[in-house]
């Protein structure tokens, strides 16, 4: 797990090995059973971000109709940021929930604070990958309103193949907008068609 943390800090800074070591030494992992939430709707978040190290996690919400809506999943080497809108006082809108075991990185607001002032290079490092995630999700939200039912699990099997073994058919036919019968069909269709 290690050289995956690693891996990003010396892709996205210069600092030396030695001040990295150090980084890693001070960055708390959490792991998470399947099952376990990391948030539930309607609490108030207490955890600014988490980075999939190992595992699968479904963000999901329960609509005013009381019907469970999947709005993404995030697997290893994602990012899980968590938006407060800049008011820690806003109940979260989601729920975040491991879908299989699951090992983080957890982060903490004020050790973040600490480390950007020690390591300013780290706090460009966020951003960046921020940037990167926030490109990622607009290029997905503008190709699923445009596309039809199909398109969105071609699509998903094209970008996120890792999903369909990892993933309930129910969860991911919410995510991509149908019903689990609707995703079945197409799933068929497609099948014969080959």
């Amino acid at each position: 797990m290690k050289s995956i943390l690693m891996k990003y800090i010396a892709e996205f800074t210069s600092l030396s090995d030695e001040q990295r070591q150090e980084i890693y030494g001070r960055i708390e992992t959490r792991n998470y059973k399947k099952g376990a939430y990391l948030l539930r709707q309607g609490d108030m978040p207490k955890i600014k971000c988490y980075f999939v190290l190992k595992g699968c996690v479904r963000q999901y919400l329960i609509d005013e109709t009381g019907k469970e809506v999947t709005t993404n999943f995030y697997i290893e080497e994602q990012a899980i940021p968590i938006f407060t809108e800049g008011n820690q006082d806003v109940p979260s809108k989601y729920s975040l929930t491991c879908l299989e075991d699951s090992l983080f990185v957890v982060g903490d607001p004020a050790v973040e604070k600490e480390m950007f002032t020690s390591y300013s290079q780290l706090e460009t490092l966020v951003r960046k990958m921020m940037e990167a995630n926030l490109r990622e999700a607009q290029d997905e939200f503008a190709e699923f309103m445009h596309s039809s039912p199909e398109e969105r699990y071609k699509a998903i099997l094209r970008n996120r193949p890792q999903l369909i073994d990892r993933v309930t058919q129910h969860q991911l036919a919410s995510f991509l907008g149908m019903t689990p019968e609707s995703l079945s069909r197409i799933k068929k269709r497609m099948k014969t068609d080959k």
